[in-house]
């Protein structure tokens, strides 16, 4: 009862952080132990994401160093910095690439389940990508690329790998300005609920590959690797 109402208080405490910015990585089910630090480098494409009112869809390539810390044995708190791109391709208009520049964002990860091989995590991720503007025409133009999701994993360890599964409710919204004036773009809100499907490849005690596909509400693909001090 006692991590369940930690777990409802941080989620909160993270909706709150992060309104109005919402497919992030879920990172797996793999997380740090109590007190410690794992490190790793992470790459994010996002292949489609489809935005609201036909207003045509969002892609973008995101490059990160990962922090994640072990708060108890049971609950992580995840950060990220590092850059990434835009690319907008509206339904009526000509696609827009917006160039790499910083991004970063924050979540956490609570162990809801685990006994013998199989683990159960609910997890939060944010991430916000700020490239750099471009000039169409005369005109500048400045976009943001802000993503959030929450997810629900299951796993189980078959000692070589640990694949795992999982559903999740995100959100990706574009941000434009055009010179001074600022519009919200939110992603196709019938395309919310998606599906997690990745992998941890454990290299010795301490250091491990994830992949991760998500699919539904978007296409993206993450590769990490990772290591625990």
């Amino acid at each position: 009862m006692k991590r369940l109402l930690v777990i409802v208080w941080v989620s909160g405490i993270s909706c709150w952080l992060a309104a109005p910015c919402a497919a992030a990585p879920a990172y797996g089910t793999r997380l740090p132990a109590k007190r410690h630090l794992v490190v790793g480098g992470q790459t994010h494409a996002v292949l489609n994401r489809d935005l609201e009112d036909a207003r045509g869809e969002m892609s973008g390539l995101q490059h990160f160093l990962l922090l994640s810390f072990g708060i108890t044995d049971w609950l992580s708190l995840d950060l990220k910095g590092g850059a990434g791109d835009i690319e907008q391709d509206p339904d009526n208009g000509n696609k827009v690439q917006y160039p790499a520049y910083v991004g970063g964002g924050y979540g956490f990860r609570a162990r809801l389940y685990d006994e013998e091989k199989i683990k159960a995590v609910f997890g939060f991720q944010h991430i916000s990508i700020h490239p750099y503007s471009v000039f169409i025409g005369n005109t500048k133009n400045k976009a943001v690329l802000d993503d959030w999701q929450f997810s629900l994993l299951g796993s189980y360890d078959l000692k070589w790998f640990t694949p795992y599964l999982g559903a999740k409710w995100s959100r990706m919204d574009y941000i434009h300005w055009e010179e001074d004036f600022r519009k919200r773009k939110q992603s196709d809100p019938d395309k919310s609920a998606g599906l997690v499907v990745g992998m941890d490849i454990p290299f010795g005690q301490r250091m491990w590959l994830n992949a991760e596909g998500q699919f539904l509400d978007s296409q993206a693909v993450a590769v990490s690797v990772n290591y625990q001090f």
